[in-house]
């Protein structure tokens, strides 16, 4: 009677994890499409900003813009190395994306020089993360 209730249990589990897997799936399926629309017109934006001349923040325009669009392409290679190494996020393509939001927002809100401080310390220790993440000790891949 036992064996036959953990057998159960491990079926009924099994269940719930392969709906929930396929669930996520679909949703970050949708969710690349999402960000690759969202691509597309950023990639809109720059040339409309890199071919409209006159304006002097459009340089300030211009790199806002690039950061933005390595943001979605991180987000849209985080989702693809997602499925090609067998439904696994890997820990380095977070702090790659923590880095550059960070880079984004010291060029969007350089006015205060301690807050540029503090927001440089925070990318310096999220690379010394992915540095410690690429060891071989806790190196995965």
């Amino acid at each position: 009677m036992e064996s036959t209730n953990k057998v159960v249990k491990s079926t009924v589990a099994s269940l719930i994890a392969a709906v929930l897997q396929w669930v996520l799936n679909i949703g970050l399926i949708i969710l690349a499409v999402i960000l690759a629309i969202f691509l597309g017109k950023e990639t809109l934006h720059l040339a409309n900003v890199l071919f409209h001349t006159g304006e002097e923040s459009s340089s300030y325009l211009l790199i806002e813009g690039i950061v933005i669009y390595f943001l979605y392409f991180e987000f849209i290679a985080l989702i693809v190395k997602y499925f090609q190494s067998g439904f696994h996020f890997p820990l380095r393509y977070f702090i790659y994306i923590g880095i550059t939001a960070i880079i984004r927002l010291i060029i969007v809100d350089h006015k205060d020089p301690l807050d540029t401080l503090f927001y440089s310390g925070s990318i310096l220790i999220l690379v010394a993360t992915l540095w410690l993440a690429n060891t071989k000790r806790l190196k995965r891949e």
